[in-house]
């Protein structure tokens, strides 16, 4: 187990602690889905669930597959993005193109929180290793990788893990445009959740995820519905 508190990559002066867990063996799909539902998160070949020692803010947040509804917004999103990206499905895999993307995401978003860029051996145990059954999808812009999404696979749910794209290609909205996709996924599945990872309220690159209505949020130790968008900043 690794505990160590560091800055926050989101809110500005505030301390993250992120206790990370190494399972003995990878996690059977069901034994997934127990995990996310008590609101863990996966990175690399670890378990964790935030605490903060001064902040709340993050709070897992997940879409009932068969209740949550489409906005017109989210369908002009995801009838655009069909238009402009191919979409490939493949193993976890570490290049140097998407290395250099997830670097440009990160300075493009304003998420670097001082850290320095990642090189390949830093982007394969936070992306490119998993105690799960995970796999991507790239999103490739006339011919180009535009943006790549690590998602991981449960018995009954899909967990979006994480979404990095070429900030240029911002006005495409990728980031909404892939969770309207494995949204696609797990109804084309029979799957019942997707796993949005955390919502942070005051974070403004966070906030297009409570715009998915219905979703449910764990607060207190139990999964809450909440019905109405977040407050205009």
């Amino acid at each position: 187990m690794y505990d160590e508190p560091g800055p926050c990559p989101y809110l500005p002066n505030e301390t993250a602690r992120l206790p990370l867990r190494l399972p003995l063996r990878p996690l059977r799909p069901a034994e997934l889905d127990v995990r996310l539902e008590r609101g863990d998160r996966r990175q690399g070949l670890l378990l964790y669930r935030t605490a903060c020692p001064a902040c709340a803010a993050c709070e897992p947040i997940r879409l009932d597959v068969r209740r949550v509804r489409w906005s017109r917004t989210h369908r002009r999103v995801f009838r655009r993005g069909e238009r402009a990206f191919r979409t490939e499905f493949g193993p976890l895999e570490t290049t140097p193109e998407k290395v250099t993307l997830y670097n440009r995401h990160k300075h493009g978003r304003g998420l670097t929180a001082g850290e320095p860029d990642l090189d390949a051996d830093g982007y394969r145990p936070f992306l490119g290793e998993s105690c799960c059954d995970s796999f991507e999808i790239r999103y490739f812009h006339e011919d180009r990788l535009a943006a790549v999404a690590i998602v991981d696979r449960g018995a009954r749910s899909l967990s979006a893990v994480y979404c990095y794209f070429d900030p240029d290609l911002a006005h495409l909205s990728p980031g909404t445009y892939s969770i309207l996709k494995q949204l696609d996924l797990c109804r084309r599945w029979g799957l019942s959740y997707l796993y949005l990872g955390l919502y942070i309220e005051p974070c403004d690159t966070m906030r297009y995820k409570a715009r998915f209505l219905p979703h449910e949020r764990y607060l207190g130790g139990r999964w809450v519905e909440i019905t109405t968008p977040p407050a205009t900043p």
